[in-house]
């Protein structure tokens, strides 16, 4: 448990800050909430939260933080490609290296132990494919071509300059190599080239919702790597309880095949009486396959995955039946409205 200690939760209006900032307050912690939004429409406040806002590009914003006994900084703030309309690349250098630079000074500033901080996937990309599980220790390497590659030469420049904070002033650090944390959002849209579209996975939970047929295209046996919100969030909380200096770690479970994921969205989500039918389409492309090695997570930091795929798509019923953060995200009608 989190013994009252103070921690600051910046990027605390996206999907993973609001779910990092509420739990860890379940879990003890004394949790400061950091948006870039003006306000929150009072969705802390019910929470017995704190909430503060800023723009992490401008250092002179950060006096408005707490400037003492704050034990842990857990930085997901920055601009992501799933919610960038059209393309500007300076977003990604604003926001994640001098917003990360910003973040490190402040947290030197103010004597924290430790930093928390997500890294894309993407910076092992040229492994994908291989049946072999992806190390934590990989070489990272921003692809050089399409909408994730500034972004991604970004997010490796900030783990750069944590890795350098710790060298030079001791500033634990525990980077998380995230695979999509599954959970779900309101908005069941994202942006690829700019371009908005509907995101894979919400398009067959409507599809089964309506007993439609589900296309599984390619070989259904592709592994595809996968994270429950309810076991990335154990692994935040045991990066802020481990005795040791850190490091970076993969975020995942070890997969499930396409076959796995279609069949447990029709399970979970068919009316009563209307079965989907799986139509399997071995001449279409299949997606790319990969797994995370989360041994090291599991080693390091006691890591012990809970949740199947299935139990996801169980959790993700039960928040779009309950709409808990409907306060501060909306509500799916409000995305519908939008145009493309």
């Amino acid at each position: 448990m989190g013994n009252n200690k103070k921690v600051v939760v910046l990027g605390a209006t996206g999907t993973l800050g609001t779910n990092i900032a509420v739990y860890l307050k379940k879990q003890g912690y004394d949790v400061v909430a950091v948006g870039h939004r003006p306000n929150d429409n009072g969705f802390y406040a019910l929470h017995g939260i704190p909430y503060l806002a800023i723009d992490v590009t401008n250092p002179d914003d950060f006096a408005k933080l707490p400037q003492s006994g704050v034990y842990a900084v857990l930085h997901f703030a920055g601009m992501l490609p799933a919610v960038m309309k059209g393309y500007n690349a300076n977003l990604y250098i604003s926001s994640i290296i001098q917003g990360t630079m910003n973040v490190l000074e402040y947290a030197r500033q103010i004597k924290a132990d430790r930093i928390v901080f997500p890294q894309s996937l993407f910076d092992v990309s040229y492994l994908f494919g291989s049946k072999v599980p992806i190390p934590a220790d990989s070489i990272r390497k921003a692809p050089l071509k399409g909408d994730h590659a500034v972004y991604v030469i970004a997010k490796n420049a900030a783990v750069d300059l944590i890795q350098h904070y710790y060298e030079v002033y001791g500033l634990k650090r525990f980077i998380l190599r995230l695979s999509r944390v599954y959970t779900y959002h309101p908005n069941p849209y994202t942006y690829r080239d700019g371009k908005k579209i509907l995101v894979s996975d919400r398009f067959f939970i409507y599809q089964a919702m309506q007993g439609k047929d589900l296309e599984i295209w390619g070989d259904p046996h592709k592994l595809l790597e996968t994270c429950a919100m309810r076991d990335f969030l154990q692994i935040v909380e045991k990066s802020l309880e481990a005795n040791h200096d850190g490091g970076l770690y993969n975020i995942g479970s070890g997969g499930s095949t396409l076959q796995e994921r279609v069949q447990a969205i029709a399970d979970v989500f068919n009316p009563p009486n209307k079965k989907s039918k799986i139509i399997y389409c071995p001449e279409k492309p299949s997606a790319r396959q990969f797994v995370l090695d989360i041994r090291k997570t599991v080693d390091e930091l006691g890591y012990q995955p809970q949740c199947s795929w299935k139990d996801y798509l169980l959790d993700f019923k039960k928040e779009m039946e309950q709409q808990p953060f409907a306060l501060l995200w909306g509500k799916e009608s409000d995305y519908y409205t939008e145009t493309n």
